[in-house]
């Protein structure tokens, strides 16, 4: 949370002539109530259930950049998941600019919505660290300007590409 996956997925997705979805945007259209709202009457399993069902079959399979919530790789065997669906690039920024980013949104963050967040915050960086950290490349987005992020996902798409178009063993496509 707060590294610029929306943003920075729909940039990517101009550039790639791709479209672009973004996986807590789709589930609050889905669902018809916003994430925090899922989260008060539903808990956080119901939306953790929507974001599987998101990736599973919640949009096309070709031609588009997803940008994922932050809590979708943590889960049990959606990483794998989401790397058989296609390339995986892991936005990453520093707790302070996490911190920074998400300040002033704790309202629309339930995760965050907590007496304090800056330390929920960084309890949810120290558990989910490693985690991102293996899932695909990692780019980081501290005091990068945009173009430049957006720059080096498309280069990784590229070249990541081909190999995901590979038949590998172990992965059906």
């Amino acid at each position: 949370m707060g590294t610029g996956k929306t943003t920075v997925g729909r940039a990517v997705a101009h550039r790639l002539g791709f479209k672009c979805a973004d996986s807590d945007h789709e589930i609050e259209r889905k669902a018809g109530k916003s994430i925090a709202q899922i989260f008060a009457d539903d808990g956080e399993a119901a939306f953790r259930r929507l974001e599987r069902e998101f990736i599973l079959d919640g949009h096309p399979p070709e031609r588009l950049v997803v940008a994922c919530g932050g809590g979708l790789v943590v889960q049990p065997g959606m990483l794998e998941l989401v790397g058989r669906k296609g390339v995986v690039v892991c936005l990453h920024a520093s707790i302070e600019t996490v911190l920074a980013r998400t300040g002033r949104y704790g309202k629309t963050r339930p995760l965050l919505d907590v007496p304090d967040p800056d330390v929920r915050a960084r309890a949810l960086y120290a558990e989910r660290e490693a985690i991102y950290r293996s899932a695909g490349t990692v780019i980081l987005t501290d005091s990068r300007p945009l173009s430049e992020i957006v720059g080096h996902v498309a280069r990784v798409w590229r070249r990541e590409a081909t190999d995901f178009a590979r038949p590998r063993a172990g992965r059906s496509k």
